[in-house]
């Protein structure tokens, strides 16, 4: 996309939970990955839900309200996590989680140009807000929840709409100069962006340290669901696979094409299995994929060959390896 383009993604089918009650900052504190008992009332973060053994369950975004926090979730993680939070709740707990989903609309709008099509809607002097920072605007009388980011590496902005406004404002958007994409376009984008996935990229198979979602945990904080285990393997190199984009040779664009590769295809260094293919899209540009592969294999630059075809490792925006991190040798 280019700098001045803008689309806009209907995300409602994500779920939407709300956490109210006043031990709500420690008790998702306690259930997952980041710091939110750092976090103030306008404030959000990333945060990844595992399970004891820190295998990875979603990637969430969340927004800190006056009186609850927001979270929104995977389409596919919506009942699994509302359940799972539940069940972490005791007597004497001040929380309750409510699934709000079908009580609103959740759209993203994607690219630079996002502010010129807010302004063009009347609003205007949003001041500089540090990513997952969010407030309230007013589009014709009404109040939207801005949140700052797309959800990928792509500057953009999550709208959260009352659901009876819904139509109404989503006209008013699309009046403007913007693309309209669907989950297609978004499953594109998450791929080339190297945002893992429930299902694909995060699963009993893996910890976030693995999917290169370092900034979404804190190593500071005190205990939490899955924070021994993290903390074992950022102190005793046992990131033994990490999440790379697969970038593949321009001359077999064709040949991919017609023969798409299936996930779960093995990824091989000479006659090695070295890795796995978790994700594949064909765009008009190139084919590309997501890949977990072992650490001591190698990295970005790596040549690989996964089915028939020829590959390179690169690095993504969306992920993070940090160079300073323990990893095995």
């Amino acid at each position: 996309m280019n700098d001045q383009q803008v689309m806009i993604c209907d995300r409602s089918n994500w779920g939407l939970l709300e956490i109210t009650g006043d031990d709500r900052l420690t008790y998702l504190h306690n259930q997952s990955t980041n710091d939110f008992k750092s976090l103030k009332i306008g404030e959000g973060c990333e945060t990844v839900f595992v399970t004891s053994t820190a295998r990875t369950i979603d990637l969430a975004t969340t927004y800190v309200l006056e009186d609850a926090i927001l979270v929104i979730v995977a389409p596919n993680r919506r009942q699994y996590l509302w359940e799972w939070l539940d069940r972490f709740i005791f007597p004497f707990d001040r929380v309750a989680v409510t699934d709000v989903s079908s009580n609103y609309a959740l759209w993203t709008l994607i690219g630079a140009g996002s502010d010129r099509i807010l302004s063009q809607l009347g609003v205007n002097d949003l001041p500089e807000l540090a990513p997952y920072n969010h407030q309230l605007i007013t589009i014709e009388g009404i109040e939207i929840r801005l949140g700052v980011g797309s959800d990928l590496a792509l500057p953009g902005y999550n709208l959260i709409v009352p659901e009876a406004k819904a139509a109404q404002i989503y006209d008013l958007i699309t009046a403007q100069e913007v693309r309209e994409i669907g989950d297609r376009e978004w499953e594109q984008l998450r791929i080339l962006q190297g945002r893992p996935a429930p299902d694909k990229e995060l699963t009993e198979d893996y910890n976030p340290l693995e999917a290169g979602l370092w900034q979404t945990i804190s190593f500071e904080k005190g205990c939490y669901i899955g924070q021994e285990t993290i903390a074992r393997l950022n102190t005793y190199n046992g990131v033994k696979q990490r999440l790379w984009g697969v970038k593949f040779a321009n001359s077999e664009h064709q040949a991919i094409k017609e023969n798409s590769l299936a996930v779960g295809t093995p990824v091989m260094l000479e006659e090695q299995k070295v890795g796995v293919l978790t994700s594949f899209t064909v765009t008009e540009q190139e084919p590309f994929g997501l890949a977990y592969v072992r650490t001591k294999a190698g990295g970005v630059g790596l040549s690989i060959t996964i089915g028939e075809f020829s590959g390179e490792l690169v690095d993504l925006p969306f992920l993070n390896h940090p160079e300073s991190v323990n990893s095995e040798q």
